[in-house]
């Protein structure tokens, strides 16, 4: 079966002109299938304050209101995703900028009121459909994709990055051999937050329960390995979490770097 990457850049990359100049040109120079999944809340943050919008959270993770919707897709459909697009260009890469309502390719549902709290327009996935992705590929183009979604009602939805990158892995394992990889501001998943070096090269599901216990893991970083699990689980062959740095591995064919999770 062919190869195929999915990598996620978080919002710090994105934001971060020296980290995303390095990544998008080591990103060009790889050669194999690939998809870009990209966020930006602290733009979308910045923009809603210079509009007078309050910005507005819940254990980190955003109110997204009608005002707030607009801002979301102006800064990450609009501004992110197309500076993405346009500097992958400049590097011979064909890029495309998309959203999950292109090509009807990821279908949310509106995020339920929950203990009381309306999250606004909030998506969760209900449906993914990675035929219109394929097709780009295989006409040559290089897909990248900003945290947004719809429900097919004509409302776009604010969609968690990490969410989107792990359910496109497992919809395209169907036809790809699909390695998915978690680039952020860290060289992986490290021992010591303080330590860079103490990274913890493998996590599997022994242990795993043992990091967390230890609280060696915690807070923001187990949804992201629980989704690292649940895509392994439905058919995606690795997942790896790294610095956006260490895009040049990539491109050079280098094996070991980062925090390689298996089950």
């Amino acid at each position: 079966m062919e190869k195929l990457r999915i990598f996620k850049i978080g919002g710090k990359v994105v934001e971060n002109q020296e980290y995303l100049d390095f990544f998008l040109e080591n990103y060009a120079k790889i050669e194999d299938n690939k998809i870009l999944v990209h966020g930006g809340g602290n733009w979308v943050s910045e923009m809603s304050e210079k509009l007078g919008i309050e910005v507005k959270k819940i254990d980190g993770r955003r109110i997204t209101d009608a005002e707030t919707l607009k801002v979301v897709v102006m800064m990450l459909a609009g501004l992110a995703n197309k500076t993405v697009v346009a500097k992958l260009q400049a590097h011979q890469c064909n890029a495309i900028g998309l959203t999950g309502a292109d090509g009807n390719i990821i279908l949310s549902k509106k995020r339920p009121f929950k203990n009381g709290i309306d999250y606004g327009f909030v998506g969760d996935v209900e449906e993914v459909h990675a035929e219109a992705l394929i097709q780009l590929i295989d006409h040559g183009f290089s897909p990248v994709l900003t945290a947004l979604t719809h429900d097919k009602k004509g409302n776009l939805l604010n969609t968690n990055a990490d969410t989107i990158a792990s359910v496109l892995a497992v919809a395209i394992s169907k036809f790809y051999e699909v390695e998915l990889v978690f680039c952020f501001d860290l060289p992986g998943v490290l021992e010591h937050i303080e330590d860079h070096k103490s990274i913890i090269e493998n996590i599997n599901s022994e242990n795993y329960s043992s990091l967390k216990k230890g609280k060696v893991i915690n807070d923001g970083m187990i949804p992201k390995i629980d989704n690292a699990f649940d895509a392994l689980r439905s058919g995606v062959s690795k997942v790896r979490i790294c610095h956006s740095n260490d895009i040049i591995k990539f491109a050079h064919g280098t094996q070991q770097f980062g925090t390689l999770i298996s089950i």
